[in-house]
């Protein structure tokens, strides 16, 4: 038997699927996104009861109310992960359980996209299910400990997006809520609005998108909703784009972004920059945006 090596000819043919995350503020349209992709391919992961914002979109939707049900359907959509322990969610005899439960796998085979409406949603309900756990009381007292809640916390929802993020030919988006926070020093920057902190240090790690959905004003002209792709922008939005087809500013439709995002890849000579710009100008960011200043690197 040889090195199960997968050539290059082979890696390219496999068919791309996108894994991301589109951040926003309350209210911005993230999940009326829902209307922007093709409704018969796609399966709405409803975490948050939005049927107003998406009212006469025609799709199928799954409504898990607990994090059992979360982990659930992430086995029965992403399928088994055999370096998993027979004793461990995600793992084959999980899997089988959740078929006897659910019925035939090739039922999800339709669905092209997996829209999961909201993460923040889902690590609330995850929380709650962590604070029940024996992780979550002192071994000395048997009181709550918030310190193992929230360390099984962290656990428990980068396993979820990571099983999540490996399924096989389908694009998964989640959507999440977008916080403006002020440091110690009165800056002001943003962070995701997930429980404790090790799911939004680590989610744009796991990810090959994080988009920010913004409200963006130019100095003239009317404020516009729009895609922030890039993680070099003048807002400080957190974004991230794995796949060297956008720019940094795109239309707010997640269909289009998705069909940008397939097209053929330009060669890396044209896409990456390795050379230190000559001359950096001060960058003005947006009113009410963070502030960032960029050096003069010139002679």
């Amino acid at each position: 038997m040889g090195i199960p090596i997968v050539s290059a000819d082979e890696r390219m043919a496999e068919p791309r699927s996108d894994k991301g995350v589109i951040f926003g503020k309350s209210g911005i349209g993230k999940t009326s996104l829902l209307h922007t992709v093709d409704a018969a391919t796609t399966l709405f992961f409803d975490l948050e009861a939005g049927d107003l914002a998406v009212e006469g979109w025609p799709g199928d939707t799954i409504r898990p109310r607990t994090w059992k049900e979360c982990r659930d359907f992430a086995v029965f959509i992403g399928g088994p992960n055999p370096a998993l322990r027979e004793d461990q969610p995600y793992s084959q005899a999980h899997y089988d359980e959740v078929v006897q439960k659910y019925g035939d796998p090739a039922a999800l085979a339709k669905y092209r996209t997996i829209f999961v409406d909201s993460i923040t949603v889902a690590g609330r309900l995850c929380f709650q299910w962590c604070k029940g756990q024996p992780q979550a009381f002192s071994e000395k007292t048997g009181k709550p400990d918030n310190r193992g809640a929230y360390g099984l916390h962290g656990q428990e929802m980068i396993a979820w997006i990571t099983h999540l993020q490996h399924t096989r030919g389908k694009n998964v988006w989640f959507v999440g809520i977008l916080d403006e926070k002020t440091d110690d020093f009165n800056r002001r920057f943003f962070a995701p609005q997930i429980e404790g902190a090790k799911t939004g240090l680590e989610l744009p790690g796991i990810v090959d998108q994080v988009i920010t959905m913004a409200e963006v004003r130019p100095e003239e002209g009317d404020a516009y909703r729009a895609f922030v792709c890039h993680t070099l922008n003048p807002w400080g939005y957190p974004a991230k784009d794995r796949s060297g087809r956008l720019e940094m500013i795109e239309e707010p439709h997640l269909g289009r972004l998705m069909e940008k995002i397939h097209q053929p890849v330009k060669p890396a000579a044209e896409r990456l920059r390795f050379e230190r710009p000559e001359k950096v100008t001060e960058a003005a960011p947006a009113a009410g945006a963070p502030a960032t200043t960029q050096m003069d690197t010139g002679a």
